[in-house]
């Protein structure tokens, strides 16, 4: 009963032991590739490969190392602690590093903030050449990649001053990091220059040589220029970096950022503020100019306008002058027309009265002349009969009118009896007027024959 539980302990032990070195087998020999990974696999035989695909491999008591195909070189602030990423990289896929301190050509420290990002070769004889030379990852980080990037960022700023660079050249030095990232660094000589100013100082003390005052100091200042060393053919000349010869390729290199010193800052402030009260004395100069000009301007203008208006009153004062004149002659023309058209109006009245009074008297003396020949003709007897005619008519109205009594007494028709006033008495008295009449009227009747 014993040796049955013993062998069964002994074939469990052995199964167990069987079991675990086939998990240990199957841990050793398998392994997961990740995406973005080269893999450097080496077997127990001796043999080499890389692996690019993504999934299990088998590697049977094997090594091997990732490699991450882009590997990331960062200078920044805070780079550790503000660190975002879209997955968990190894500590060997990239360095972090704080803000590189540079020098510019004009002896301004900065500390610079940039970023370079490095692509391996994905071929395998590159591949594996890049791996024996530098092993692992952090080999290459540390021994190639960070090297050149520091001495990249510090050569490119011994081509600037920092002055150019605030002054608009960021994107000229910018470019330039590129290239010597990609192309390698310039060989370059460092040289004093002698310029000469355009702008020459003018004194101002001589108050008697006024704006023309002479000229002082120096017109002419030394500043350094780092030109580049050319080759035959007059290109520059380029110091290589050594990780191109392994197939490594540069797929960008930015600059973020550029933070200079306190003392260059605080220079660059005043010269913002002498730049700023230059450029709003350069505006008052030219307010007051155009203030000048606009005063002159206005005086000529008002000038222009008191002109325009003693011309305009002239030409009014003339042009009314000349229409008076011009009323003036012709009223007188007017007066002298109507004048004349008076006398000749007077002398045709004239003339016609005179023409008139030759008429009357013609005709007077036609109805004279006519009257004699009638009365010659008839010896007046028409006159005479109208003389009596009407003489007649008088004494008959005259007798229609008469005042009569209204009762008359008489002893009849005698002469002797009768009233005063009767009706005898009236005839008698017309028959005494009918005669003394006929005596006054004591006129031939008859026609006188011719």
């Amino acid at each position: 009963m014993d040796a049955e539980i013993r062998s069964k302990i002994a074939k469990g032990t052995l199964g167990g032991v069987i079991l675990s070195t086939m998990l240990y087998v199957l841990s050793q020999s398998f392994f997961y590739a990740e995406p973005g990974y080269i893999y450097h696999v080496r077997t127990v035989t001796g043999n080499e490969a890389i692996v690019t695909e993504i999934g299990y491999k088998f590697y049977p008591f094997g090594r091997y190392n990732s490699w991450k195909r882009a590997m990331t070189v960062q200078a920044a602030s805070g780079a550790i602690k503000h660190a975002i990423t879209a997955e968990k990289d190894q500590d060997a896929a990239s360095a972090s590093l704080p803000p590189m301190s540079i020098m510019f050509l004009d002896q301004v420290d900065a500390k610079a903030e940039a970023t370079v990002r490095f692509s391996i070769p994905t071929d395998e004889e590159g591949f594996l050449k890049l791996a024996h030379e530098y092993r692992s990852p952090e080999n290459l980080l540390r021994t190639a990649l960070l090297p050149a990037f520091k001495e990249t960022l510090q050569a490119n700023a011994s081509l600037m001053t920092a002055e150019e660079y605030y002054a608009g050249g960021r994107t000229e030095f910018n470019a330039e990091f590129e290239h010597q990232m990609n192309n390698g660094i310039y060989l370059v000589k460092r040289e004093e220059v002698v310029v000469r100013s355009l702008k020459t100082a003018s004194a101002s003390a001589n108050a008697a040589l006024g704006s023309e005052q002479e000229e002082y100091g120096k017109d002419t200042k030394t500043i350094f220029v780092v030109r580049k060393v050319l080759d035959a053919g007059g290109l520059p000349q380029r110091k290589t970096q050594r990780f191109t010869d392994f197939g490594i390729t540069v797929v960008s290199a930015l600059i973020t950022d550029m933070n200079p010193n306190q003392k260059f800052i605080e220079r660059m402030q005043l010269k913002q503020k002498a730049s700023a009260d230059r450029a709003i004395a350069r505006e008052q100069r030219v307010q007051e100019e155009e203030q000048r000009l606009l005063v002159i301007a206005r005086g000529e203008r008002e000038v222009a306008e008191r002109q325009a208006q003693a011309k305009v009153d002239q030409i009014q004062k003339t042009t009314e002058a000349e229409t008076d004149k011009q009323l003036a002659i012709t009223g007188a023309e007017k007066l002298k027309a109507e004048a004349e058209i008076h006398r000749e109006t007077a002398q045709i009245n004239f003339e016609k009265a005179i023409i008139e009074a030759k008429t009357q008297r013609t005709l007077a003396d036609a109805e004279a002349y006519q009257k004699e020949v009638i009365l010659q003709a008839d010896n007046a007897l028409a006159q005479k009969l109208d003389a009596e005619i009407r003489i007649q008519q008088l004494w008959a109205q005259a007798y229609a009118k008469r005042q009569v009594p209204m009762n008359v007494f008489g002893n009849g028709g005698s002469a002797g009896g009768a009233p005063v006033g009767n009706d005898y008495e009236t005839k008698a008295f017309m028959q005494m007027l009918t005669l003394d009449a006929a005596k006054r009227l004591n006129y031939e009747r008859d026609v006188v024959k011719q």
